[in-house]
């Protein structure tokens, strides 16, 4: 099959292929995929299974013998396909529903994996099966192939002439094997037949390398069998056309919605996909298997040395009254351990009658392995909020959890060779960790991110966006210590007392090559927008005297911040030099979030007009005629920022806040055209994927 009439599109989680007259010109073949991603769906939305329905159209004259084959390789796609002692099996029958389950015995140790690929037989669909083949490496002579299994698929039309002696071994060392479902169908002219395939997969425990193992949401649902997945693929065949209902209920206002452009909803879906391809893993929110009261203590080690020291043999003196306070910890710790069982891993104990809708990590990207890295879950979030909101407050209560933490184990910090504590009280982490999330968090190292300016008030913005997104009150008291915390944290960094902080000259933010210095746009109207969402958060849990405090503290940082204004945007820093002349894409962060809170701006609206299209021009227009989004930095001269790694790059996140900013302010044509770059860039037929 060449393919030059087949085509491809999706809105995610839905994809269609078309294959118009592919294999055979009389026969139009549309395969229908979809994933049970549906929002505020917090049952089906963790299955771990898709669903192939093929519309099959005769257009010819003349009946057609039609057979559809969906094959699958036992294998995860590393070095344990070949080790051997793999398994095939037919699942028993149920419904109509047959299917084969490829058993998996993973390397290293890893939880094994069942794979479960099935379909429903009805009266005019033969469903038949061929649970074992080789697909390469050794084998016997008498083994069945793949060649086998194609050629008899070929002759026959289906499987049920197979020995099954033969068609039910372990795979030999050196060998890969696979399994087969066929379903057949006799179309008459012009007639047309839906099939539907489901292909489901368990592997019910998570293992980090720290030897934390925990079990995934979807087993609160059908137990922790790897034999789960037979279920998953039977009900996935019965229920996947609610599921698509569910999915076009969402998606058709906008894909009705004529005020829109059409590449809009391209992009706005087909976005989502990262919810569940970021490595993602999606726990039943219970603490990991082994007991927590062995771990768990060490988080709240006390440490009475400095944050950070070049020597390391300095940091291996213990304080003998923080060593009797540990001892009191752990003690204390074991009498809380049978409370937080009940409710969560690590996070913000649950209140009485609060669901646990378990615990949630996402990889920062797929080459940058941290899990949940907040910078950017900032601009991320909004997804989750929008659409799965308890999932995005069980991530703040894990940070809100974190930020209480302080753990004084040294690490290295690769920048400059020093040595820092990995997490401090009061400090947002960058992430929640890698080898050991939500105990070990920070596994990023190339600067002390206790140090840095933007975490703390991207935590307390997102908190109360979340509050007002929700209305969730009980939650806004659960977290409020957190947040208050994270604000008095961040008065060191306020040296003059004017109420701004101020950036320390090294990459202390997320744009973590490119360096601010003293008052910056990106920082300072993230700390201005935090200090009015701190204060209204503080009305909405009832304290009275720390709104009246963020309040002060806000209407002196706004003062301060109004300085950075140059007459047509606000300068990336308030230096002297020609590094604080960039027009950055980002100045206007902490004026984006606070007006998507519902709080007051934080600049007046002409000049955040004036600064948003000042950017517009610069940024999106003057970079590829405004075909790839948002430059991050610009000189006023028309040129690229090249100061940095960071300044000449475009990223989508940033692209889409601007956006979404100019909209806010009125500018919706010069918004949707910022937006649009990004799908010219990433998701166009003619675009860079």
């Amino acid at each position: 099959m060449s393919g030059q009439q087949s085509t491809y599109h999706a809105l995610y989680p839905r994809a269609w292929t078309v294959y118009d007259g592919e294999p055979d010109p009389e026969l139009n073949i549309v395969c229908r995929q979809i994933s049970p991603i549906i929002p505020h769906n917090y049952q089906q939305s963790s299955y771990p299974v898709a669903v192939f329905t093929f519309t099959v159209t005769n257009s010819g004259h003349t009946a057609a013998d039609v057979t559809l084959l969906f094959t699958w390789a036992n294998s995860v796609g590393g070095k344990s396909e070949l080790t051997g002692y793999h398994s095939n099996s037919s699942m028993i029958e149920k419904d109509g529903v047959h299917g084969i389950l490829l058993h998996h015995r993973t390397a290293d140790g890893q939880p094994h994996v069942t794979f479960v690929i099935a379909a429903q037989e009805k009266e005019d669909i033969l469903i038949s099966e061929c649970p074992y083949f080789v697909i390469s490496g050794s084998s016997a002579s008498d083994e069945f192939t793949a060649k086998d299994m194609w050629n008899s698929v070929k002759e026959h039309g289906s499987f049920d002439h197979l020995d099954p002696i033969k068609t039910s071994m372990c795979s030999r060392p050196g060998s890969s094997i696979g399994a087969a479902i066929a379903a057949s169908v006799k179309l008459a002219p012009k007639a047309t037949q839906d099939i539907s395939f489901s292909l489901a997969w368990a592997c019910p425990e998570v293992k980090f390398s720290s030897g934390k193992t925990y079990h995934r949401r979807y087993t609160k649902f059908y137990g922790t069998d790897g034999d789960a997945a037979a279920a998953l693929a039977h009900d996935a065949i019965l229920e996947h056309a609610s599921w698509e209902r569910q999915i076009e209920e969402w998606q058709d206002p906008i894909l009705q919605d004529e005020r829109f452009p059409a590449w809009y909803p391209v992009t706005l879906f087909n976005e989502l996909y990262y919810l569940n391809a970021g490595g993602t893993i999606w726990t039943d929110g219970l603490p990991p298997i082994q007991s927590l009261t062995a771990v768990g203590w060490k988080k709240f080690s006390l440490d009475m040395l400095n944050g950070e020291s070049d020597d390391f043999n300095e940091m291996v003196r213990q304080n003998n009254t923080a060593s009797d306070i540990l001892h009191r910890m752990a003690s204390v710790f074991e009498r809380m351990h049978a409370s937080i069982a009940s409710n969560s891993a690590i996070g913000t104990t649950l209140l009485q009658g609060e669901e646990n809708i378990g615990q949630f990590l996402y990889l920062e990207g797929i080459e940058y392995y941290m899990w949940n890295t907040y910078d950017v879950h900032f601009y991320a979030s909004f997804s989750l909020i929008m659409l799965f909101p308890k999932l995005q407050l069980s991530v703040q209560r894990d940070f809100a959890a974190a930020v209480m933490m302080h753990d004084p184990e040294k690490l290295r910090i690769l920048h400059d060779g020093k040595w820092a504590a990995r997490k401090v009280l009061g400090a947002v982490p960058h992430d929640l960790g890698l080898y050991d999330p939500w105990f070990k968090v920070n596994a990023y190292t190339l600067y002390n991110t206790d140090r840095w300016k933007d975490l703390n008030p991207k935590f307390v913005l997102q908190v109360y966006r979340d509050v007002v997104a929700t209305g969730d009150k009980s939650f806004a008291r659960a977290v409020w210590p957190s947040v208050y915390i994270a604000m008095a944290y961040m008065e060191q960094f306020d040296k003059d007392k004017d109420g701004m902080i101020e950036n320390e000259d090294f990459p202390d933010q997320t744009y973590d090559v490119w360096s601010m210095a003293g008052i910056s746009a990106y920082c300072g109207g993230l700390w201005v927008a935090a200090l009015q969402a701190a204060s209204a958060l503080a009305r909405e849990v009832g304290d009275k005297a720390s709104e009246k405090l963020f309040w002060d503290k806000y209407e002196k940082a706004k003062f301060v911040y109004s300085k950075l204004w140059n007459g047509s945007y606000f300068s990336y820093d308030d230096g002297d030099n020609k590094m604080s002349t960039s027009i950055q894409a980002d100045q206007l962060a902490g004026q984006w979030y606070a007006k998507a809170c519902g709080l007051f701006p934080i600049v007046d609206k002409d000049k955040a007009q004036s600064a948003l299209e000042k950017v517009y021009s610069f940024n999106v227009m003057k970079f590829k005629g405004g075909t790839r989004g948002a430059m991050n930095g610009m000189w006023p001269d028309g040129t690229v920022d090249m100061s940095a790694m960071q300044s000449r790059e475009i990223w989508p996140g940033v692209t889409y806040a601007l956006a979404a900013s100019m909209i806010q302010e009125g500018m919706v044509e010069q918004g949707f055209k910022t937006a649009e770059g990004v799908y010219h860039a990433a998701w166009s037929p003619g675009g860079l994927g």
